[in-house]
């Protein structure tokens, strides 16, 4: 029997959440190209699956975005899925503390990264045979409500709830179907320091639940996997016990 292997980009790929999932998609019989900043970390990710291919690109970068994708058509042919999940956050800061390099710096990665990456994605899906495909876009809890000093990662994090709207819009006609997954709390480096206690809505300073990556991997495969005339237009997974119902 021939297996079909479906094509999915996950960008962010060589830790953490991106991780997580290239290991689940692997897992079910996926094609997945990996995108991040560090070769050498994505390298390690693949670890030399034979249904894997590294691109390191910076997602902010519009030349080596569309190179990207560009060598993903020349090598496996189409594009099924894209997991823009690639994301920074910098350290807490109030909002006239903080340089205009940090609050664009979270912004090119987190918002025009996700534009790019999309907009390459939305232009093969909608030229390829059979057409269309699907987009997952990590919006993160904070696409809801920001923590403390949080400005340029919530308001990226928010505009990409618009982002997701509008593609799910625009992508109709071509059947390009578009997701936001909305994650609170996965046990990654960016939340490392959640074990020893982060800026509360009232001022103190408290440690949080986490979950494990798996579970989000899980739940990108469970969206991804679901027939284009079929949407999770929005999704939350978070640790139950975190302070976002309520937070503030």
């Amino acid at each position: 029997m021939n297996i079909v292997h479906k094509v999915i980009v996950i960008t962010g790929a060589g830790s953490g959440i991106g991780k997580a999932c290239v290991q689940k998609f692997l897992a079910k019989n996926f094609k997945v190209a990996l995108i991040g900043r560090n070769k050498s970390t994505l390298r390690k990710t693949a670890n030399e699956n034979p249904h894997t291919l590294v691109l390191p690109c910076d997602v902010s970068n519009p030349d080596e975005v569309n190179t990207s994708f560009e060598t993903l058509i020349r090598t496996w042919g189409r594009i099924d899925v894209l997991f823009n999940n690639a994301g920074i956050g910098n350290p807490s800061k109030k909002l006239d503390e903080m340089t205009y390099q940090e609050w664009k710096e979270v912004i090119d990665i987190n918002l025009n990264g996700s534009f790019l990456c999309a907009q390459a994605a939305f232009r093969l899906m909608r030229k390829q045979k059979p057409q269309g495909g699907r987009i997952i876009n990590n919006g993160s809890v904070s696409a809801h409500v920001p923590r403390p000093g949080s400005a340029p990662y919530t308001a990226s994090k928010h505009a990409i709830t618009g982002l997701t709207r509008s593609i799910s819009l625009d992508g109709r006609p071509f059947s390009i179907t578009c997701s936001q997954i909305d994650i609170g709390n996965a046990r990654t480096d960016m939340v490392e320091k959640m074990k020893t206690g982060v800026p509360q809505a009232d001022g103190s300073v408290k440690p949080e639940a986490t979950i494990d990556p798996k579970h989000v991997a899980a739940s990108v495969l469970n969206i991804a996997n679901l027939p284009l005339d079929t949407n999770v237009q929005f999704m939350t997974i978070m640790a139950t016990k975190m302070p976002y119902i309520g937070r503030g």
